[in-house]
């Protein structure tokens, strides 16, 4: 397994040297292509590499390592609601089954069997960083403008053409986002996200090796096993809904960082989201026993700044902010903004510090 796993991870060096075909596609209609690619079967490998050391607790360290972490993945894909990704490592298999009803997540080494069911906002898992998942969802709120074309490249044994996205909003944090279509498909084969001025993506994720093939339905589908242990997964609606009465009764402006708030199904009302595409920005009231974890975590940071307004952090293109006026209820602000975009929002947020 071992082996397997460090061949892989070379294979997208040597590939990426081989010459590649470009041919004369529009931006826009690349685009356009990629949206409609979501029902294309396919099987094979993929890898995540994140370099986003994020500043969270015990309770979140699994979402910390798929950003910070080399991720090798084995995917089998029939459609959104038909799916199954297995993440390998040295120590074994996790597999995730995706069917109409909702997910199992088979842990073979610990012998246990979790389902869970749809949920309208989760935290990321695995399969969203599939390179195809992924560059669909960054590229689904484009602006043509904000489009334009980036050669083409090698990947998985294929040529692949360039699209370049480049944020248009000011308070953005994403330098650019470079998605790799297979120009037949439409399937988005690699996903780079660079950070505003940075030279290496923050996030790169791509195919190592993929066949464009409906795969049987067979390897999709999952069965617990006699023996397994079964678990239910927390159910997500019902958190949320606990966490909003708990929250602090605030209204939030209906503008931040120069971004519009926006509604999102499944995002409680205590939580404000606002802007767009690649350049989003969440906000949220806590209460205090929950901000003084964070703001302990935050504060480890070395490249933390403090004032004023609180304590706020970047790790790549992703700013996280506790804002602590003191007095009322204290805010977590995090996005894909600048350190400058969350200090302009603290300040609007309702008690704030001016």
């Amino acid at each position: 397994m071992g082996l397997l796993v460090a061949v892989l991870v070379a294979l997208p060096t040597v590939v990426a040297a081989l010459p590649a075909d470009d041919a004369d596609v529009p931006a826009a209609e690349l685009r356009a292509v990629v949206l409609t690619s979501e029902d294309v079967g396919f099987s094979g490998y993929a890898v995540s590499a994140g370099g986003l050391a994020l500043p969270v607790s015990e309770r979140l360290t699994d979402v910390a390592d798929l950003f910070s972490d080399r991720t090798l993945m084995r995917v089998w894909w029939r459609g959104p609601e038909e799916h199954r990704v297995d993440v390998v490592s040295g120590a074994g298999e996790t597999g995730v089954h995706r069917d109409p009803g909702g997910t199992w997540t088979w842990d073979f080494e610990a012998g246990t069997a979790t389902r869970g069911t749809p949920a309208s906002l989760a935290l990321p898992t695995p399969p969203d960083l599939l390179p195809a998942a992924l560059g669909r969802r960054l590229l689904s709120e484009a602006a043509d403008e904000e489009l334009s074309r980036a050669g083409a490249r090698r990947v998985a044994g294929r040529d692949a053409l360039g699209l370049r996205l480049v944020p248009a909003d000011v308070a953005s944090s994403v330098g650019r986002v470079d998605v790799w279509v297979d120009p037949a498909s439409g399937l988005p084969l690699q996903v780079e996200v660079f950070a505003e001025g940075a030279g290496l993506p923050a996030l790169d994720t791509r195919f190592l090796d993929l066949d464009l093939a409906v795969p049987p339905a067979d390897v999709v589908a999952f069965t617990p096993p006699p023996e397994a242990t079964l678990l239910t997964a927390p159910d997500t609606e019902e958190l949320i809904a606990q966490a909003e009465e708990r929250a602090p009764d605030v209204r939030l402006p209906r503008e931040l960082a120069g971004l519009p708030r926006r509604t999102f199904q499944g995002v409680p009302d205590a939580v404000g989201v606002y802007g767009r595409g690649v350049t989003l920005l969440a906000a949220a009231p806590v209460p205090g026993r929950l901000a003084g974890g964070l703001r302990e975590a935050l504060t480890a940071s070395p490249d933390a700044v403090t004032d004023e307004l609180g304590t706020r952090v970047a790790a790549g293109p992703l700013g996280l902010m506790l804002v602590d006026p003191g007095e009322g209820p204290a805010y977590v602000l995090t996005g894909t903004v600048t350190l400058d975009a969350l200090a302009d929002a603290a300040r609007r947020l309702p008690g704030a510090a001016s």
